[in-house]
């Protein structure tokens, strides 16, 4: 069943090539969606896609990449909308 994820991710999350590997990320696992830096230093993530491949972004998300350090993890499930055709760094 397809489902939209919304995830807010922080501790040291920029500047540490977050946005990138999470787009690299949700591709591979065929999501679509945006990632942004948010201005109070956390990441902001919509992701759309299967459930169980939105699982696998949100666990991938608690680690993030390797020079990243994941402090915080805030997610919450909301309906498909099909809104997106790709998975971007906005």
């Amino acid at each position: 069943m397809e489902k939209r994820l919304h995830i807010i991710v922080g501790g040291r999350v920029q500047g540490v090539w977050f946005r990138a590997s999470t787009q690299d990320r949700a591709r591979k696992l065929g999501l679509t969606g945006q990632v942004w830096n948010r201005s109070d230093g956390r990441v902001e993530i919509i992701a759309e896609g299967l459930e169980d491949d939105l699982r696998e972004l949100l666990k991938w998300c608690a680690q993030g990449p390797s020079r990243a350090r994941v402090e915080a993890l805030e997610s919450d499930w909301a309906e498909f909308s099909g809104n997106f055709g790709d998975f971007a760094i906005v």
